[in-house]
Protein backbone atom coordinates (compact mmCIF):
# COMPACT_ATOMS: atom_id res chain seq x y z
CA UNK A 1 0.00 0.00 0.00
CA UNK A 2 1.70 3.33 -1.20
CA UNK A 3 1.49 6.51 1.30
CA UNK A 4 -1.49 8.17 -0.95
CA UNK A 5 -3.66 4.88 -0.43
CA UNK A 6 -3.11 4.91 3.49
CA UNK A 7 -3.69 8.19 4.17
CA UNK A 8 -6.73 7.93 2.05
CA UNK A 9 -7.68 4.37 4.24
CA UNK A 10 -6.63 6.53 7.60
CA UNK A 11 -8.84 9.64 6.64
CA UNK A 12 -12.03 6.90 5.86
CA UNK A 13 -11.65 5.21 8.88
CA UNK A 14 -11.78 8.62 11.14
CA UNK A 15 -15.13 9.03 9.33
CA UNK A 16 -16.25 6.07 10.32
CA UNK A 17 -18.39 5.07 13.56
CA UNK A 18 -16.93 2.38 16.22
CA UNK A 19 -18.90 -0.57 14.00
CA UNK A 20 -17.97 0.27 10.96
CA UNK A 21 -14.73 0.67 11.74
CA UNK A 22 -14.66 -3.32 12.86
CA UNK A 23 -16.49 -4.20 9.92
CA UNK A 24 -14.05 -2.21 7.77
CA UNK A 25 -11.03 -4.31 9.43
CA UNK A 26 -12.99 -7.50 8.34
CA UNK A 27 -13.07 -6.59 5.22
CA UNK A 28 -9.70 -5.69 4.82
CA UNK A 29 -8.31 -8.69 6.71
CA UNK A 30 -5.37 -10.94 4.77
CA UNK A 31 -6.71 -13.97 3.32
CA UNK A 32 -5.20 -16.79 1.45
CA UNK A 33 -6.36 -19.76 0.01
CA UNK A 34 -4.16 -23.36 0.02
CA UNK A 35 -4.69 -26.51 -1.96
CA UNK A 36 -2.90 -29.52 -1.24
CA UNK A 37 -3.02 -33.14 -3.19
CA UNK A 38 -3.80 -36.21 -1.45
CA UNK A 39 -1.05 -38.77 -1.94
CA UNK A 40 -0.83 -42.88 -1.82
CA UNK A 41 2.50 -43.48 -0.08
CA UNK A 42 4.09 -46.92 0.08
CA UNK A 43 3.82 -47.96 -3.51
CA UNK A 44 4.04 -51.87 -3.00
CA UNK A 45 7.67 -52.13 -1.68
CA UNK A 46 9.02 -48.59 -0.26
CA UNK A 47 7.46 -48.25 2.99
CA UNK A 48 7.31 -45.14 4.43
CA UNK A 49 9.69 -43.84 1.95
CA UNK A 50 7.73 -43.85 -1.43
CA UNK A 51 4.50 -41.97 -2.44
CA UNK A 52 2.90 -40.53 -5.12
CA UNK A 53 0.45 -37.13 -5.39
CA UNK A 54 -3.42 -38.01 -6.38
CA UNK A 55 -5.44 -35.37 -8.25
CA UNK A 56 -7.87 -35.21 -5.38
CA UNK A 57 -7.47 -31.78 -2.96
CA UNK A 58 -7.83 -30.62 0.35
CA UNK A 59 -9.03 -26.97 0.54
CA UNK A 60 -8.24 -24.72 2.56
CA UNK A 61 -9.30 -20.92 3.22
CA UNK A 62 -7.96 -18.82 5.78
CA UNK A 63 -8.94 -15.48 6.61
CA UNK A 64 -8.03 -13.01 9.22
CA UNK A 65 -12.03 -12.01 11.01
CA UNK A 66 -10.72 -11.19 14.36
CA UNK A 67 -11.96 -14.30 15.56
CA UNK A 68 -10.60 -18.11 16.14
CA UNK A 69 -13.15 -20.29 14.27
CA UNK A 70 -13.24 -23.85 12.18
CA UNK A 71 -16.10 -24.44 9.33
CA UNK A 72 -15.81 -27.49 7.52
CA UNK A 73 -18.70 -28.59 6.54
CA UNK A 74 -19.45 -32.67 7.37
CA UNK A 75 -16.04 -33.40 8.09
CA UNK A 76 -15.98 -34.99 11.16
CA UNK A 77 -12.88 -33.21 12.11
CA UNK A 78 -12.06 -31.15 15.80
CA UNK A 79 -13.23 -27.76 15.65
CA UNK A 80 -10.98 -26.39 18.17
CA UNK A 81 -7.33 -26.14 18.32
CA UNK A 82 -6.69 -29.62 18.23
CA UNK A 83 -7.28 -30.19 14.42
CA UNK A 84 -4.82 -30.81 12.98
CA UNK A 85 -4.52 -28.02 10.36
CA UNK A 86 -4.72 -25.16 13.12
CA UNK A 87 -2.14 -27.37 14.77
CA UNK A 88 0.37 -27.25 12.06
CA UNK A 89 -0.81 -23.67 11.49
CA UNK A 90 0.21 -22.60 14.86
CA UNK A 91 4.07 -24.77 14.48
CA UNK A 92 4.26 -21.03 12.79
CA UNK A 93 2.22 -18.39 13.80
CA UNK A 94 -0.69 -18.07 16.82
CA UNK A 95 -4.21 -18.51 14.59
CA UNK A 96 -5.63 -16.10 17.40
CA UNK A 97 -8.18 -13.55 14.68
CA UNK A 98 -8.26 -16.67 12.17
CA UNK A 99 -11.56 -18.55 10.66
CA UNK A 100 -10.37 -21.90 8.54
CA UNK A 101 -12.68 -23.20 6.06
CA UNK A 102 -11.90 -26.59 5.15
CA UNK A 103 -12.82 -28.45 2.34
CA UNK A 104 -11.94 -30.56 -0.31
CA UNK A 105 -12.69 -34.30 -1.35
CA UNK A 106 -9.88 -36.53 0.03
CA UNK A 107 -11.38 -39.02 2.51
CA UNK A 108 -10.72 -39.17 6.03
CA UNK A 109 -8.74 -42.92 7.36
CA UNK A 110 -8.97 -43.78 3.79
CA UNK A 111 -4.89 -44.58 3.20
CA UNK A 112 -5.02 -41.38 0.65
CA UNK A 113 -2.49 -38.76 3.21
CA UNK A 114 -5.32 -36.90 4.05
CA UNK A 115 -3.18 -36.25 7.45
CA UNK A 116 -0.32 -35.48 5.92
CA UNK A 117 -2.35 -32.89 3.75
CA UNK A 118 -3.86 -30.85 6.74
CA UNK A 119 -0.37 -30.46 7.68
CA UNK A 120 1.16 -29.80 5.00
CA UNK A 121 -2.29 -26.93 4.37
CA UNK A 122 -1.72 -25.43 8.05
CA UNK A 123 1.98 -25.03 7.22
CA UNK A 124 1.65 -23.37 3.55
CA UNK A 125 -1.21 -20.97 5.01
CA UNK A 126 1.08 -19.27 8.02
CA UNK A 127 3.55 -19.64 6.01
CA UNK A 128 2.33 -17.24 2.99
CA UNK A 129 -0.47 -15.37 5.24
CA UNK A 130 2.53 -13.91 6.97
CA UNK A 131 4.84 -13.97 4.60
CA UNK A 132 7.79 -15.80 6.15
CA UNK A 133 9.70 -16.91 3.02
CA UNK A 134 10.00 -20.56 4.06
CA UNK A 135 11.82 -22.96 0.91
CA UNK A 136 9.94 -26.17 0.36
CA UNK A 137 12.79 -28.02 2.27
CA UNK A 138 11.88 -26.14 5.16
CA UNK A 139 7.92 -26.84 5.01
CA UNK A 140 8.64 -30.29 4.58
CA UNK A 141 10.88 -30.96 7.34
CA UNK A 142 8.01 -29.32 9.61
CA UNK A 143 5.94 -31.54 8.36
CA UNK A 144 7.96 -34.35 8.57
CA UNK A 145 8.34 -33.94 12.27
CA UNK A 146 4.68 -33.31 12.53
CA UNK A 147 3.73 -36.85 10.29
CA UNK A 148 6.28 -38.74 12.04
CA UNK A 149 7.05 -39.85 8.52
CA UNK A 150 7.91 -38.20 5.30
CA UNK A 151 6.09 -40.32 2.65
CA UNK A 152 2.80 -38.00 2.51
CA UNK A 153 3.92 -35.06 3.56
CA UNK A 154 6.58 -35.40 0.47
CA UNK A 155 4.55 -35.80 -1.99
CA UNK A 156 1.57 -33.49 -0.70
CA UNK A 157 4.63 -30.67 -0.83
CA UNK A 158 6.69 -31.23 -4.01
CA UNK A 159 4.00 -33.43 -6.05
CA UNK A 160 4.45 -36.19 -8.69
CA UNK A 161 6.21 -39.34 -7.59
CA UNK A 162 8.52 -38.88 -4.55
CA UNK A 163 11.43 -41.05 -2.76
CA UNK A 164 12.66 -40.18 0.77
CA UNK A 165 15.90 -40.41 2.39
CA UNK A 166 15.90 -40.73 6.17
CA UNK A 167 17.99 -39.63 9.48
CA UNK A 168 17.72 -36.21 11.09
CA UNK A 169 17.84 -33.96 7.52
CA UNK A 170 15.82 -35.81 5.16
CA UNK A 171 15.70 -35.31 1.75
CA UNK A 172 13.37 -35.43 -1.30
CA UNK A 173 14.22 -37.15 -5.00
CA UNK A 174 11.10 -36.60 -7.12
CA UNK A 175 10.71 -38.24 -10.19
CA UNK A 176 8.01 -37.42 -12.89
CA UNK A 177 5.20 -39.17 -13.80
CA UNK A 178 5.79 -41.46 -16.90
CA UNK A 179 3.87 -40.70 -20.39
CA UNK A 180 0.81 -42.92 -20.22
CA UNK A 181 0.70 -44.08 -16.81
CA UNK A 182 -2.60 -43.72 -15.06
CA UNK A 183 -4.06 -44.85 -11.93
CA UNK A 184 -7.46 -46.28 -10.05
CA UNK A 185 -8.82 -45.96 -6.57
CA UNK A 186 -10.97 -48.40 -5.00
CA UNK A 187 -12.19 -46.58 -2.03
CA UNK A 188 -13.96 -48.77 0.56
CA UNK A 189 -16.60 -47.34 2.63
CA UNK A 190 -15.29 -48.72 6.13
CA UNK A 191 -12.34 -46.99 7.62
CA UNK A 192 -8.72 -48.44 8.72
CA UNK A 193 -7.11 -46.25 11.83
CA UNK A 194 -3.60 -45.64 11.05
CA UNK A 195 -2.31 -46.62 14.58
CA UNK A 196 -3.80 -50.25 13.99
CA UNK A 197 -2.31 -50.64 10.88
CA UNK A 198 1.24 -49.52 12.06
CA UNK A 199 0.58 -51.78 14.51
CA UNK A 200 0.55 -54.89 12.89
CA UNK A 201 4.39 -54.10 10.93
CA UNK A 202 6.37 -56.29 13.39
CA UNK A 203 9.71 -53.82 14.40
CA UNK A 204 11.95 -56.38 12.62
CA UNK A 205 11.33 -58.50 9.60
CA UNK A 206 13.57 -61.54 8.10
CA UNK A 207 16.33 -60.43 6.18
CA UNK A 208 14.47 -62.19 3.22
CA UNK A 209 11.90 -60.00 2.95
CA UNK A 210 14.14 -56.79 3.30
CA UNK A 211 16.13 -57.57 0.29
CA UNK A 212 12.92 -58.55 -1.72
CA UNK A 213 11.33 -55.00 -0.85
CA UNK A 214 15.06 -53.48 -1.43
CA UNK A 215 15.17 -55.46 -5.45
CA UNK A 216 11.60 -54.32 -6.04
CA UNK A 217 11.86 -50.60 -4.77
CA UNK A 218 14.99 -50.40 -7.46
CA UNK A 219 12.99 -51.84 -10.09
CA UNK A 220 10.00 -49.37 -9.44
CA UNK A 221 12.29 -46.42 -9.54
CA UNK A 222 14.10 -47.79 -12.93
CA UNK A 223 10.53 -48.28 -13.70
CA UNK A 224 9.61 -44.68 -13.13
CA UNK A 225 12.38 -43.24 -14.03
CA UNK A 226 12.49 -44.80 -17.48
CA UNK A 227 8.34 -45.34 -18.06
CA UNK A 228 9.13 -48.97 -18.50
CA UNK A 229 5.79 -50.89 -17.31
CA UNK A 230 6.95 -54.16 -17.26
CA UNK A 231 9.98 -52.66 -14.29
CA UNK A 232 6.72 -50.90 -12.80
CA UNK A 233 5.02 -54.08 -12.65
CA UNK A 234 7.95 -55.77 -10.94
CA UNK A 235 8.44 -53.25 -8.88
CA UNK A 236 5.13 -53.72 -7.19
CA UNK A 237 6.03 -56.61 -4.90
CA UNK A 238 5.48 -56.40 -1.36
CA UNK A 239 6.87 -58.91 1.37
CA UNK A 240 6.52 -56.37 4.59
CA UNK A 241 3.73 -54.89 5.19
CA UNK A 242 0.45 -55.72 3.00
CA UNK A 243 -0.03 -59.51 3.85
CA UNK A 244 0.43 -58.55 7.72
CA UNK A 245 -2.41 -56.14 7.45
CA UNK A 246 -4.67 -58.46 5.27
CA UNK A 247 -7.01 -58.87 8.61
CA UNK A 248 -7.56 -55.36 8.36
CA UNK A 249 -9.02 -54.89 5.02
CA UNK A 250 -9.39 -58.56 3.50
CA UNK A 251 -11.56 -57.63 0.29
CA UNK A 252 -9.02 -54.56 -0.58
CA UNK A 253 -6.28 -57.95 -0.30
CA UNK A 254 -8.49 -59.39 -2.91
CA UNK A 255 -8.55 -56.64 -5.53
CA UNK A 256 -4.47 -56.96 -5.25
CA UNK A 257 -4.78 -60.41 -6.36
CA UNK A 258 -7.18 -59.91 -9.34
CA UNK A 259 -5.91 -56.65 -10.96
CA UNK A 260 -3.19 -57.99 -13.24
CA UNK A 261 -6.10 -60.56 -14.34
CA UNK A 262 -8.15 -57.57 -14.91
CA UNK A 263 -5.93 -55.82 -17.52
CA UNK A 264 -3.78 -53.70 -14.86
CA UNK A 265 0.07 -53.74 -14.00
CA UNK A 266 -0.78 -54.29 -11.15
CA UNK A 267 -2.12 -52.86 -7.39
CA UNK A 268 -0.93 -51.61 -4.11
CA UNK A 269 -2.63 -51.04 -0.40
CA UNK A 270 -2.37 -47.24 -0.23
CA UNK A 271 -0.94 -45.79 3.12
CA UNK A 272 -2.33 -47.47 5.95
CA UNK A 273 -4.94 -48.54 4.42
CA UNK A 274 -8.04 -49.76 3.27
CA UNK A 275 -7.60 -48.14 -0.30
CA UNK A 276 -6.40 -50.20 -3.11
CA UNK A 277 -4.39 -47.77 -5.97
CA UNK A 278 -4.70 -50.16 -9.20
CA UNK A 279 -1.93 -49.12 -11.82
CA UNK A 280 -2.69 -48.88 -15.53
CA UNK A 281 -1.43 -48.07 -18.63
CA UNK A 282 -4.10 -45.20 -20.41
CA UNK A 283 -5.32 -47.51 -23.21
CA UNK A 284 -6.43 -50.31 -20.58
CA UNK A 285 -8.00 -47.98 -17.72
CA UNK A 286 -11.40 -47.49 -19.46
CA UNK A 287 -11.56 -51.60 -19.54
CA UNK A 288 -10.32 -51.94 -15.57
CA UNK A 289 -12.27 -49.26 -14.37
CA UNK A 290 -15.48 -51.39 -15.16
CA UNK A 291 -14.13 -54.34 -14.50
CA UNK A 292 -13.12 -53.61 -10.60
CA UNK A 293 -16.87 -51.69 -10.77
CA UNK A 294 -18.24 -54.87 -11.28
CA UNK A 295 -16.51 -56.97 -8.56
CA UNK A 296 -16.72 -54.60 -5.93
CA UNK A 297 -18.97 -51.27 -6.75
CA UNK A 298 -20.89 -52.88 -4.18
CA UNK A 299 -18.69 -51.91 -1.54
CA UNK A 300 -16.63 -49.60 -2.46
CA UNK A 301 -15.98 -46.52 -5.30
CA UNK A 302 -13.94 -47.18 -8.07
CA UNK A 303 -12.79 -43.27 -9.15
CA UNK A 304 -10.09 -43.10 -12.04
CA UNK A 305 -7.14 -40.71 -10.58
CA UNK A 306 -4.06 -38.87 -12.57
CA UNK A 307 -0.68 -38.40 -10.90
CA UNK A 308 -0.54 -34.75 -9.81
CA UNK A 309 2.81 -33.05 -10.61
CA UNK A 310 1.59 -30.44 -8.67
CA UNK A 311 1.91 -30.14 -4.88
CA UNK A 312 0.46 -28.01 -2.23
CA UNK A 313 -0.09 -24.25 -4.16
CA UNK A 314 -1.54 -20.92 -2.94
CA UNK A 315 -3.16 -19.95 -6.09
CA UNK A 316 -3.46 -15.92 -6.50
CA UNK A 317 -6.62 -14.15 -5.34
Amino acid sequence: MNLSTLRRVQACRQRLPGDAVNTFRVMTGRRRVVTVPASSANLGPGYDCMAVALDLQLELEVVETGEFGIVCGDLEVPRDRSNLVVRAFEELHPADGIEFRIGGEIPLARGLGSSAAAIVAGLTAADHMFELGLERQDIFEKANAIEGHPDNVAAAIFGDFVVCSTGERPEVTRIDAPEGLEGILVIPADEVATDLARGAIPVEVPLKEAVANASAAAHLTLGLSRGDFDLIARGLEDRIHQERRRHLFPRSMEVLGQAVSMGAIGATISGAGPTVLVWSGWQETGTVVQALREECGDWAEVRRVGFSPLGADVPEL
